[in-house]
């Protein structure tokens, strides 16, 4: 089976790449702007005649869409969330329609809900910012399409590798810097999210991609849990030994105002994909301080 996973060197992709390298009878396909890619494609701006004649070379049986941009400006955040899935949508559809798409969505699609009522997908969807309402467009783009699609709507994935564009991979070099006892200073740490560890949301990926039989348009990828963001600081610190202060100076994010509270309803991933978050935020914590501490050490250096 022939899987093409684009954005295979982001976040998200790296480890949904690693997953789907490990299962038998796969030939994995790497596609996107890094060099050497089996697809060199910048879906924000490739012509699409173009990237079907791409495609119907590859030939994929699976693509797995993880290109995504969580910052930028207006136009980048459009062109890689709306426009990137809607041109990927058309030229499947002229290249290999029978492919199964796969394609990772964001919980900010949904944007706020009530404290305590888990998000279902069938929830409405009222994005906060541009962010949601880029990825919403990309969504729409899937799920109006012909094609053999799913959307995974990833919550807040955290793990090895995390970005310093998402809390808690910022937080982890800042603490790396303040090492071993100064004081860090961060925004308000109040809102719920609901924290889901990257190498789950990449098996899910992977069993989308594999399932045989069509599948919901719309899957929830989360922990079922909505944590305190405060709980991502508490347990950086117990991974690392930090001895230094937290200070919280009340300011915050835009989004996290307008969006305090999240959780995922799962049950609808669990039926289809016989899929449930392996990994607790404690885990996802201890792991991602430690890659970051081995990307520090010197070649060769002892645990």
């Amino acid at each position: 089976m022939r899987i093409l996973v684009l954005g295979a060197s982001g976040f998200l992709g790296r480890h949904t790449a690693e997953q789907l390298r490990a299962l038998p009878g796969v030939r994995l396909l790497g596609g996107g702007r890094a060099p050497g890619a089996d697809l060199p494609a910048d879906l924000a701006t490739a012509a699409v005649p173009e990237l079907a004649r791409a495609l119907r070379e590859l030939a994929p049986d699976a693509v797995v869409n993880c290109a995504g941009a969580v910052s930028g400006g207006p136009v980048d955040l459009a062109g890689t969330n709306a426009r990137g899935p809607a041109a990927l949508c058309e030229a499947l559809a002229a290249a290999v329609p029978s492919v199964r798409l796969v394609h990772l969505g964001s919980a900010a699609e949904y944007g706020a809900t009530p404290a305590g009522t888990p998000l279902t997908e069938s929830c409405d969807t009222r994005p906060a910012g541009l962010y949601g309402a880029a990825k919403l467009a990309g969504t729409l783009a899937v799920t109006s399409s012909a094609l053999d699609a799913v959307v995974l709507r990833v919550f807040n994935p955290v793990g090895p590798g995390a970005p310093a564009t998402g809390l808690p991979g910022r937080l982890a070099a800042e603490l790396r810097r303040a090492f071993p006892d100064r004081t860090v200073r961060v925004g308000d740490l109040s809102a719920y999210r609901d924290f889901v560890d990257v190498r789950d949301v990449a098996r899910a990926a992977a069993l989308a991609a594999t399932a045989p039989g069509p599948l919901p348009r719309v899957l929830n990828i989360g922990s079922g849990t909505a944590n305190p963001v405060r709980a991502v600081a508490d347990g950086l610190v117990a991974a690392s030994g930090f001895r230094g202060r937290i200070e919280e100076t009340g300011g915050g994010s835009a989004r996290s105002a307008a969006v305090s509270w999240q959780e995922a309803d799962t049950s609808a991933a669990r039926a289809a994909l016989s899929w449930r978050p392996q990994r607790p935020l404690a885990v996802s914590l201890a792991d991602l301080w430690k890659a970051g501490a081995d990307v520090d050490a010197p070649a060769g250096a002892a645990e």
